[in-house]
């Protein structure tokens, strides 16, 4: 049986080609722990990503769509981005050296999430959120999104293992 793609609301399809690039994320991750990467350059890279990427994506999340709403699909979104924030800060603090456990953890609980909200948030918003809101939110997510930052981390850690 073939799946198909998910059919995303033109006005919110910059999020989901986003969760692409956070889905990524979560491979690079796991692909430099079966390669025994130091995990020092790991969290360069998570510390890196957040910074330019998943920080402002779960900022418009949370101003455009969950907020909006408020009902118990986003408060569990919103209680995810908590989650994933704090393994964040944990894995990035100063002076520590993240465990492989940690870093699993996260691309774990950061791929999760994006399935979730593909699967089954998404949808779920593209049915409460009438059409002139989901206009007005495209709008907005438009005028932020002229010039994505790509994803260009210099240490590929996930292609090879230079440590």
């Amino acid at each position: 049986m073939e799946k198909k793609p998910i059919k995303r609301s033109p006005h919110i399809v910059v999020l989901s080609r986003e969760h692409h690039t956070g889905l990524l994320f979560c491979w690079k991750i796991r692909q430099g722990l079966r390669k025994d990467t130091d995990t020092a350059r790991i969290k360069a890279y998570v510390a890196y990503f957040w910074s330019n990427h998943l920080e402002q994506h779960f900022a418009e999340e949370e101003e455009h769509l969950f907020l909006k709403v408020q009902d118990a699909m986003c408060q569990e979104a919103l209680q995810q981005h908590t989650d994933i924030r704090l393994l964040i800060s944990q894995i990035t603090a100063p002076a520590t050296a993240p465990t492989p456990e940690q870093l699993h953890q996260l691309a774990d609980t950061v791929d999760r999430h994006i399935r979730y909200e593909e699967r089954e948030l998404f949808p779920h918003l593209e049915q409460v959120l009438d059409q002139q809101e989901l206009i007005r939110i495209g709008a907005a997510l438009e005028a932020s999104h002229s010039n994505p930052l790509p994803d260009d981390f210099p240490d590929e850690f996930w292609v090879r293992n230079k440590s």
